[in-house]
């Protein structure tokens, strides 16, 4: 009888342990993001997510600022690998201003680091508009 119930116990770990290893994507899958440019290549999606969330409260956007619907998909989503939007293009030139200036003046020495804690980023010019007040 212990013996029976052991063995449930473990099999009953095991199918969990597996479950848990099977919904688990691997570290090293996580290059899915195509036609990245300033951000690293291997950005997680919880970093890219954070990214991106910061951009649109800072500069009081939403997603199709910068990025366009698909052509040929029902039902339409965003194609965030697209160029077509010179917004985007503005945004990367911003980013790389950004790390630089972090880089530079507050001697932050990565991607990550800056990305967690900037001391330059949007809100100090753009102030939660698209265009810094005062430029025309």
């Amino acid at each position: 009888m212990m013996a029976q119930q052991k063995a449930y116990i473990l099999s009953g770990l095991l199918i969990f342990i597996l479950a848990g290893t099977a919904a688990t994507r691997p570290q090293d899958g996580d290059d899915h993001y195509t036609n990245l440019k300033v951000l690293p290549k291997k950005i997680s999606e919880g970093d890219m997510e954070r990214a991106m969330y910061v951009f649109e409260k800072q500069l009081g956007v939403t997603c199709v600022y910068c990025h366009v619907p698909t052509k040929n998909e029902v039902p339409k989503r965003m194609d965030f690998a697209s160029d077509e939007k010179p917004e985007k293009k503005i945004a990367r030139e911003m980013l790389r201003m950004s790390i630089k200036m972090n880089k530079k003046y507050f001697g932050m020495s990565t991607i990550a680091e800056i990305l967690n804690k900037p001391k330059v980023w949007c809100r100090t010019c753009h102030y939660g508009f698209p265009r810094p007040p005062g430029l025309k």
